[in-house]
């Protein structure tokens, strides 16, 4: 959650979109909100914000326009010199042995806890700290950039492109009446998924040889895979939505992936893992959400920035997103969002509720009321099959917007939904000032050590065996051994 006064990115208005804003409770994925912009009431209508008077700037190339956009969306970059040099390092090993070494790259860490990689055509790399952390070697991190250079010297984007554009030539042209039209532009959208499927394949296959010929285990390339797909199974398991800006959504590890993966790494010889550096490197990654734009503790949200805290319902698992704050239940129902929007200075919380960005607030539930001491205006709204309990929070000049939304309507949902916003208070000069992001630590495996107590040692609050085995890369059955160094998350 940003708290700078900035915007990184439009508003998505919510007129007439009920089945839009249940869905983005539920998936985390259709609105942005709270944790990268502060809107203004023109961006619930749409029109652009104006630039400061005086202010002069040059025009941005689509390339720069891209890497801000990139680095808006995942917390902007990461910082932490070690690990930038590490990375550089293995980069100019990479494009020395690739097939075009005279092409130049440059490798940005972006401060997000999403496990993701992607390349810009321009030869920018782009990697998560939440990937680097899920990595447990060298190879690993090789494999994962290299697949990224194959795309770019393959010219995968611009060729999807291409593609994309002729799918589009053809459904503007396509008869909704003419059925067979309809069956040839389905058949041309397929042929757009399996393209892009073939391009992954391709891009592993160029990606484990150019890290091979590095000098890295051509292996790291489906045990990163088989790593994600862990983690992704994990996330999934904790009511969070795995495919939420996440790599497994553009690079899915089915096991026919990592079965090619194996099979190309086969051809090649064996090489280093390079364990040892890479996890010195990583000792002391930030593990999770950064506290500079809010973090998660179990069902409590908490903004040290901002000064504030709230805690869910019982039940609820809490995710701070680059757009909002979600939460639900198991299965998605009930569930919950909040975001920040910043109206006009002289419209009351009840006029702002009413402007006409959510539809169909029931007749007589508009209630001014308070919460955590701030002033608050609550109302009730309907979007079949869903009930919303909207309520927004005022702090200085900012607003609060919380939305839970059920299916089933209960006094004792509607009570929870409410003692939920209700929870929420100013945070302590203290309690801000201590509040510190999670952190991984590599230790060295004692000789009384095992899974259960290492992953005892772990500053979660949920799950710590399997996300320790997730961290870790260690199966269902895996053990440690004595001297093994292995990586914990503490505070």
């Amino acid at each position: 959650m940003r708290s700078d006064g900035t915007r990184s990115g439009r508003s998505v208005g919510w007129r007439g979109a009920r089945a839009q804003l249940a869905a983005a409770l539920l998936l985390g994925l259709a609105l942005p909100g709270c944790s990268s912009w502060i809107a203004t009431l023109d961006d619930q209508t749409g029109s652009t914000a104006q630039p400061r008077r005086g202010a002069v700037s040059e025009p941005l190339t689509p390339a720069q326009r891209e890497h801000r956009r990139i680095l808006a969306s995942y917390g902007g970059a990461y910082r932490d010199a070690k690990l930038e040099a590490t990375l550089a390092g293995l980069v100019d090993k990479l494009v020395a042995a690739s097939e075009r070494p005279d092409l130049r790259y440059k490798v940005t860490i972006l401060n997000s806890p999403a496990v993701n990689a992607f390349a810009l055509p321009t030869g920018d790399l782009y990697v998560t700290r939440g990937l680097i952390g899920l990595a447990n070697d060298t190879s690993e991190v090789a494999a994962v950039l290299a697949h990224e250079m194959a795309h770019v010297l393959a010219r995968h984007a611009a060729i999807r492109e291409d593609q994309a554009r002729r799918v589009a030539m053809a459904s503007a042209a396509a008869d909704p009446t003419d059925t067979t039209g309809a069956l040839a532009l389905a058949k041309t959208k397929l042929a757009l998924a399996s393209f892009s499927r073939a391009q992954e394949f391709e891009a592993d296959g160029i990606g484990v040889g150019i890290a091979s010929r590095s000098g890295y285990d051509p292996h790291g390339a489906p045990r990163i895979l088989a790593a994600m797909g862990r983690f992704s199974a994990l996330r999934s398991a904790s009511g969070s939505d795995p495919r939420s800006l996440d790599f497994l959504s553009s690079h899915p590890a089915t096991p026919e992936r990592i079965e090619n993966a194996l099979a190309n790494a086969r051809q090649h010889p064996g090489g280093s893992r390079d364990r040892d550096a890479f996890l010195a490197a990583i000792d002391g990654l930030v593990y999770g959400e950064d506290p500079v734009e809010g973090f998660v503790r179990g069902r409590r949200f908490i903004h040290p920035k901002l000064g504030f805290t709230f805690t869910a319902p019982d039940g609820f698992t809490l995710e701070n997103t680059a757009q909002a704050v979600l939460g639900s239940r198991s299965g998605g129902d009930p569930a919950l969002r909040l975001d920040i929007v910043r109206p006009p200075a002289d419209q009351s919380l009840a006029g702002y509720l009413n402007a006409g960005w959510i539809e169909n607030i029931e007749p007589g539930s508009v209630e001014e009321t308070s919460a955590g001491g701030f002033p608050a205006v609550t109302a009730t709204a309907k979007g079949d099959p869903w009930f919303f309990r909207i309520v927004l929070v005022k702090n200085g000049a900012e607003v609060y917007r919380f939305v839970f939304a059920s299916k089933t309507r209960t006094s004792e949902i509607d009570r929870a939904f409410r003692e939920s916003v209700g929870s929420i208070r100013r945070l302590s000069l203290a309690e801000a000032r201590n509040a510190r992001p999670l952190r991984l630590r590599v230790v060295t495996v004692r000789p009384s050590d095992t899974v259960d107590k290492l992953a005892a040692r772990m500053a979660l609050l949920d799950r710590q065996v399997d996300r320790f085995r997730a961290l870790n890369g260690l199966g269902p059955s895996d053990t440690v051994k004595p001297g093994d160094k292995v990586k914990i998350v503490v505070e």
